[in-house]
């Protein structure tokens, strides 16, 4: 499987995507990503190149997004100074459930964090979705703290404040990585 960037044209296929995990999740009794999130808005993220795919020969397999930029009202500003890339909205195709691709792009994510040159891979989790924050702890995150109050990004009261991080780290994802090399981050000291 490759890693590329994301383009303009994969805005459908992300929409898409975030669908079809809000109707899983649905079936699971979980609200996450009930909300539409706006087009202009993903696109944005795309043409920032913040945004990559997993590609399975001509099929998307899933899709992660790695930014510097950190969603405001979620992390102090002690933890603002502290060099660190974000992950948002990583999802897996339902067909390749069940290979840890999200492990793996999340092990990819950390070490291009690594290269960027931070020092924390953090994220930012369904306040509610219990099951998706014991796969993060499982993946090496550790728990920072919940966050409930602001707004989400797509409107609405903040439904994904559950705070994670890991040590930014090389390792073994066993992709192809065909993505540009990552700018190195700045940050306050």
């Amino acid at each position: 499987m490759i890693i590329t960037a994301a383009e303009p044209h994969d805005v459908t296929k992300l929409l898409a995507f975030r669908e079809e995990a809000a109707a899983w999740l649905r079936g699971l009794g979980s609200d996450q990503w009930s909300r539409p999130y706006p087009a202009d808005k993903l696109l944005a993220t795309i043409e920032a190149g913040t945004v990559f795919m997993l590609r399975d020969g001509h099929t998307t397999a899933g899709t992660i997004t790695l930014t510097p930029e950190a969603e405001e009202g979620l992390w102090t500003k002690d933890e603002l100074t502290e060099p660190s890339m974000f992950v948002n909205k990583l999802t897996i195709a339902r067909e390749y459930a069940g290979q840890d691709l999200g492990g793996r792009l999340l092990d990819w994510a950390g070490g291009r964090a690594h290269r960027a040159g931070a020092q924390w891979l953090r994220l930012d989790a369904w306040t509610t979705n219990e099951a998706l924050q014991r796969y993060y702890l499982g993946h090496g995150f550790s728990h920072v703290r919940t966050v409930c109050e602001g707004t989400a990004v797509n409107g609405g009261p903040r439904v994904s404040g559950w705070l994670a991080q890991r040590e930014a780290r090389s390792a073994d994802h066993g992709f192809t990585d065909r993505a540009p090399a990552p700018e190195r981050i700045r940050f306050a000291a």
